[in-house]
Parts: C-alpha cells; sequence; structure tokens
C-alpha cells in the first residue's frame, strides 16, 4: 500500500489576502482548482529545467501530460508526495507569535476511528513541516456524514433548533477524539474543535470527553440564525460558534482518481481503467483533508493558506 500525499502549495503565493475579503469558491471546488494548478506548475518547472523554455497554461496541459509523474513527485519510504515538497525552503516568514494559524481535518467516509487516530497525527505533522511551525493555534475536526441540515427550514418554529445530520456514532468520535486531546496536551494544538455539531449531539459528546471542544462550526444556509438550543448550550459550556462554507465530503473517491490519472484534466500519476496508460495501477482510498490557514494577526492578512489531501493506493 502507497500513501498519496497531494498539496496545493501556498495558494496566497500570487498576492497577499486581505482577511475581511471573504473567498468566494467553496473549499471543495478551491481545494480541486488550487490542486491541478500546483500539478501543473511543478510539471512547467520540469519543462523549464529541461528544455529551458516555459509552456502556457493551455499547452502545458498538454505537454506536461507526456512528462512521467516520477520527475516531479518525490517517494519517501511508504509515502508519495504529489508535487515533491522542499520542506527546506518552505515556512512561514515572522516568529511564531505573530500569526494565528487555523488548521481544519476532514475525515472521510470509509475510514475507522483508530485509522483516524493516526492520521490525524501524520496530517498536523505535515502542516507544521509546511509551515515550519510548532504548533497552531486551532484544530477544528469535521466528521464524515454530520451535518447540521438546514436545507428545509432554519429552524422549528417552537424549539428553535436543527437537526443534526446522523453521521456516525459518538463511541466513533469519543476514540477520535481521544488523538485530538492527546495533540493539545502536547502542545502542538493550543485549541481543539468541532464542526456541525446540533445541539444534542454537542451535549451528549461533552460528557464523553476530557478536553471539551473549544468551538463548533458550523454552516448556515440562507440568511438563517443560530438555533435557539445550541446558542444558550454554546453560551453555557463557553463554546465559540463559528460559521463556514466547507464541505463534509470534500474530496470524493471519483474526483482524486480524475485529478491523478491520465488525459487533459488529470496529472498522469495513476493509469486509466484496465491498466491502460502509464501511471501506477491500484484501487485510491481517499483518507483525509486538511485545510491550513496561517493569518498574520497584526495586519490583518493570510499570509499562507492551502490544503494536504491523503488518499491510499491499494495496488
Amino acid at each position: 500500500m502507497t500513501k498519496l500525499i497531494l498539496s496545493t502549495s501556498n495558494i496566497m503565493s500570487s498576492g497577499p489576502s486581505i482577511l475581511r475579503r471573504p473567498t468566494s469558491q467553496k473549499s471543495n471546488v478551491e481545494l480541486v482548482n488550487s490542486l491541478r494548478g500546483n500539478f501543473r506548475a511543478s510539471k512547467q518547472a520540469v519543462t523549464l529545467a529541461r528544455d529551458g523554455k516555459h509552456t502556457s497554461q493551455q499547452d502545458g496541459d498538454i505537454t506536461n501530460n507526456e512528462i512521467p509523474y516520477e520527475t516531479w513527485t518525490v517517494k519517501e519510504n511508504d509515502s508519495l508526495y504529489i508535487p515533491s515538497i522542499d520542506f527546506e525552503s518552505s515556512g512561514l516568514v515572522e516568529e511564531r507569535g505573530q500569526y494565528d494559524i487555523t488548521v481544519k481535518l476532514f475525515f472521510l467516509p470509509g475510514t475507522s476511528a483508530s485509522q483516524r487516530c493516526q492520521h490525524a497525527k501524520e496530517a498536523i505533522d505535515v502542516v507544521l513541516k509546511e509551515l515550519n511551525m510548532p504548533s497552531i493555534d486551532l484544530l477544528i475536526v469535521s466528521f464524515p456524514g454530520v451535518t447540521l441540515d438546514s436545507s428545509m427550514d432554519c429552524h422549528d418554529p417552537v424549539s428553535g433548533d436543527v437537526p443534526s445530520g446522523e453521521g456516525e456514532d459518538l463511541n466513533a468520535m469519543t476514540k477520535t477524539w481521544k488523538a485530538l486531546e492527546w495533540l493539545q496536551e502536547e502542545g502542538l494544538a493550543r485549541r481543539i474543535g468541532v464542526a456541525e455539531f446540533g445541539k444534542d449531539r454537542l451535549q451528549n459528546f461533552l460528557h464523553r470527553t476530557k478536553i471539551r471542544p473549544a468551538v463548533d462550526q458550523i454552516s448556515l444556509k440562507d440568511n438563517c440564525t443560530v438555533p435557539k438550543p445550541l446558542l444558550e448550550l454554546a453560551k453555557q459550556e463557553n463554546i465559540a460558534l463559528l460559521e463556514h462554507m466547507d464541505c463534509t465530503n470534500i474530496l470524493p473517491s471519483g474526483t482524486i482518481r480524475e485529478l491523478l490519472g491520465p488525459g487533459p484534466n488529470g496529472a498522469g500519476v495513476l493509469a486509466g481503467p484496465s491498466g491502460q496508460s502509464d501511471g501506477i495501477k491500484g484501487d485510491i482510498a481517499p483518507q483525509w483533508v486538511i485545510k491550513y490557514t496561517a493569518v498574520v494577526e497584526n495586519r490583518g492578512v493570510i499570509e499562507n493558506r492551502g490544503y494536504f489531501a491523503m488518499a491510499e493506493l491499494r495496488q
């Protein structure tokens, strides 16, 4: 089995972004577009080094598909980094105290609680290496299938509550949460939080944890307000409620195969159906996605923002 580690690099590298300016892209669109752009840039860098000329973005998709994936990726033990990363040259510019670093870890469907404990440590480790920082300020975890459903009505007219999507059971979540508690105890994450927990789920979850979530990140649609029972519980337990625009299933298996497969829109890392075309053969299973944002606090500027994703290739 090979672990495929996909990275977007710093998607703010084209210029600084003022924090108050909201992004217009959903997280899944931003992730896929940024991955594809980083793959293209890495291939073009190989072309430039080899041929001494730069290809245009339009021509690059045609020319660079002929470049073997081995030339712009790197294998380290059981992990293949797509594209290769020079951690020695990456990292934030200022001292640690100048930044507010927020990370959101998306566990994808099909992974067990025991696997996620290891995944959490791996995902945080690669972000810390990328930023060259000893810790992050906030780690939010998103469990697969857990949604605060506001697609029908904003809230119940009597209770004001919003039903939470079923997702997985609390036992699996609690087991996974212990890994996040360990990260906080080790000083790698100063605060930890959850996403899309409604009042009932959050209340039941609190009784099972040693370190309580500092944050509950929720999605509000169509100008809905925070459900009153959830708002009251959050105030009572001193839990901050934050809003987000992320997708729960941020990277389906079909999307990652399209990204890495052959063809004009693929990176040429994976072989095509039935093993046709060059590339690695096997079944692919996405495991996690992690999004990170580093803000220079005194200037309100996003210096570094990006994603990593991990998928297992079972040959």
